[in-house]
């Protein structure tokens, strides 16, 4: 991945005198992905180096912590699909109310000019900062000419088939109801989540499929169901002693989220069995790929019920994902190509 690193530490000197788009990037979808090439380009014509700055916390998890946000991409993600656009780092600025209540001339001789010494400036055309969110583009054009750096703005990106433009809500929308292949157009991917797995109460052994369980953090809430699914080590290191995929995009896996209502654990899961895969995953770092919802979670009135369906559902999962693996929709964009083929 990218490297990343807080900017009120040591700025990276390699980092310093570079492009920089800056924004949430939540989701990193086709539109943030025209500011970044912007961004690259920019970068190129000036032969320095590029990246992004983004905040973390998100700002909703500080004022309002009882309502976490349906993260699409945290920041290790960014990171990761940074990298794979040819990005040099992730500059993170440590939100907080303190960082909210400064005037936006401040913020931008603060980090942008004394610790960054940005060369050019990349945002959004909604892009707002500093208190009350008065600094917006126009004003990040005026302090750019004072302190010496450029400044690029990106008008509204949508689809050419679709006059709505990209947008993290409306992908979030998507997954909340299981419309995986709506949510990858507008990414550009196949959306997914990275997790260690973790040891669960191996029911799924107990009746023929062993899963690889996987804790989703607090406010991801696809929706419950069966999904076809991808999985691949996120690391070299995860990847050590395991048989590797028979595809470059990773193993095939029939994945399960929700509440496993026929056992009553009222405890939300992502699970995934990978048919034909014996080898030992706890411990070991994922990256699992939504492709396809097969169907809403249900309760079902024996195990023996279950598992005849789970059958099924396998069959259904395993012929979808040989498919795509001949022709990915995906393929077609920078970072759905290179998920295809195992890089992400």
């Amino acid at each position: 991945m990218a490297r990343h690193f807080t900017i009120n530490g040591d700025v990276p000197p390699e980092c310093t005198g570079a492009v920089v788009a800056i924004g949430n990037f939540d989701g990193l979808h086709r539109g943030h992905q025209q500011l970044l090439a912007a961004a690259r380009a920019r970068a190129r014509d000036l032969g320095a180096p590029w990246g992004m700055m983004t905040l973390e916390p998100h700002p909703r998890d500080l004022f309002r912590p009882d309502e976490p946000v349906f993260r699409l991409t945290p920041l290790p993600m960014k990171a990761r699909l940074l990298k794979a656009l040819g990005g040099g780092f992730v500059s993170v600025l440590p939100f907080s109310r303190q960082m909210a209540a400064m005037e936006a001339q401040d913020f931008v001789r603060r980090y942008l000019v004394e610790r960054m010494r940005v060369a050019h400036v990349v945002t959004g055309y909604d892009f707002h900062f500093g208190h009350g969110r008065k600094g917006d583009p126009g004003l990040m054009k005026t302090l750019g000419a004072k302190h010496g750096f450029g400044v690029t703005i990106i008008e509204q990106v949508a689809d050419e088939d679709n006059a709505a433009p990209f947008a993290s809500s409306s992908i979030r929308a998507h997954l909340r109801h299981g419309h995986v292949r709506a949510a990858a157009n507008e990414l550009g991917y196949w959306w997914m989540v990275q997790g260690q797995v973790v040891k669960g109460d191996r029911r799924g052994r107990a009746i023929g499929f062993p899963t690889a369980n996987i804790r989703l953090p607090a406010g991801c809430e696809p929706r419950e169901g069966i999904y076809a699914m991808r999985v691949r080590p996120a690391t070299a290191q995860a990847a050590k002693g395991l048989p590797a995929p028979a595809h470059p995009s990773g193993w095939r896996g029939a994945g399960y989220v929700g509440l496993r209502p026929t056992f009553d654990t009222h405890e939300r899961f992502l699970e995934v069995y990978l048919p034909g895969f014996e080898a030992d995953l706890y411990g070991r770092d994922l990256l699992v790929d939504f492709v396809d919802f097969i169907r809403p979670d249900e309760k079902f009135c024996s195990v023996d019920a279950l598992v005849a369906r789970m059958k099924d559902d396998v069959a259904k999962i395993e012929s979808r994902l040989a498919r795509i693996e001949q022709n990915d929709p995906m393929s077609t964009f920078p970072l759905g190509a290179a998920q295809a083929r195992g890089r992400i």
